[in-house]
């Protein structure tokens, strides 16, 4: 019989530690889908470099003197871009294109929103055919529009008027900017909306209040690619317009070249005339342009 105090003098006997387990070393803890870096980079690098000659040799026709064939754009002159800026009138070619693609803008935004919200928010019948028809008319090519458009135009006295190219480039890009919006609407719950009907708002202010600031990235995503496609169409601005002070970019792009010869130095600064607003309007907005489209790809 063990006693007490055989239980006080009884020695304890310390639990040994287990030992830490050892970190194994970075390299052996890759994963085996982690690539390389090398075989990251290489690959970009190779597409960069095929990007970026293209540009650099764009640069080098417009930045150097005619009729020289150094491959470093010195001595640098920019004779070239006054010679299209003033001779070959694209001052108001530049004028013109930055018209129609902020008209067109305005209005494939405004009325894709309010098509899209119909289209997010209500039911009715036909809606399923509404939607195919809207995605059936992308494979439309847009020289099938040119006949109807032209007689359209010609009955309403708006050929040779920059408001016929601002309504053929709303019209071709509508259906898509209507199914993108409202995938963006999808992604608002409706139950804010609800909340504020309960807090006394008809359904214009709540749309105005609570839905509007949620798709400022959606927004800015079917805004800037209705502008680019407006200042980069070549088509409706040459069937249109025919007098040359109503004539666009690609329009005039298009004059710098002829059957007998073609100015490489204009044509080059030209281009990077036409290309230079297009990359700082993508700088400013690429972080919403990219929030944009992810977020109306999530619904639909």
């Amino acid at each position: 019989m063990i006693t007490k105090d055989a239980e006080i003098s009884a020695p304890v006997v310390p639990v040994p530690r287990a030992a830490p387990p050892q970190q194994r070393p970075r390299k052996a803890r890759r994963a085996w889908d982690e690539a390389p870096r090398w075989q990251i980079y290489l690959p970009l690098g190779i597409y960069l470099l095929f990007t970026l000659i293209p540009f650099y040799w764009i640069l080098l026709f417009a930045l150097r003197p005619a009729g020289s064939t150094s491959l470093v754009p010195w001595p640098m002159t920019f004779e070239h871009f006054e010679k299209v800026w003033t001779e070959r009138s694209f001052g108001t070619y530049f004028q013109n294109s930055v018209l129609i693609g902020v008209a067109t803008l305005v209005m494939t935004t405004v009325i894709a929103l309010a098509g899209g919200y119909a289209l997010a928010r209500f039911d009715f019948r036909v809606k399923r055919g509404f939607m195919l028809a809207l995605l059936c008319s992308q494979f439309v090519p847009g020289a099938l529009l040119l006949v109807p458009l032209f007689q359209i135009f010609a009955e309403l006295q708006m050929i040779n008027s920059l408001g016929s190219v601002v309504i053929a480039e709303t019209v071709f890009q509508l259906p898509l900017s209507m199914i993108l919006i409202s995938g963006f609407i999808r992604n608002v719950p409706y139950s804010l909306e609800e909340a504020a009907w309960v807090d006394g708002c008809n359904r214009f202010t709540a749309f105005r209040i609570v839905v509007l600031p949620l798709l400022r990235p959606g927004l800015i995503a079917v805004g800037s690619f209705a502008f680019v496609h407006a200042w980069n169409h070549f088509l409706f601005a040459l069937m249109f317009l025919s007098n040359q002070d109503k004539q666009t970019i690609p329009v005039g792009l298009n004059t710098l070249m002829s059957a007998d010869s073609v100015d490489l130095g204009a044509l080059a600064a030209g281009g990077i005339i036409a290309a230079v607003p297009v990359v700082v309007v993508f700088a400013f907005i690429q972080k919403w342009l990219i929030t944009g489209f992810s977020a109306g790809a999530v619904k639909g």
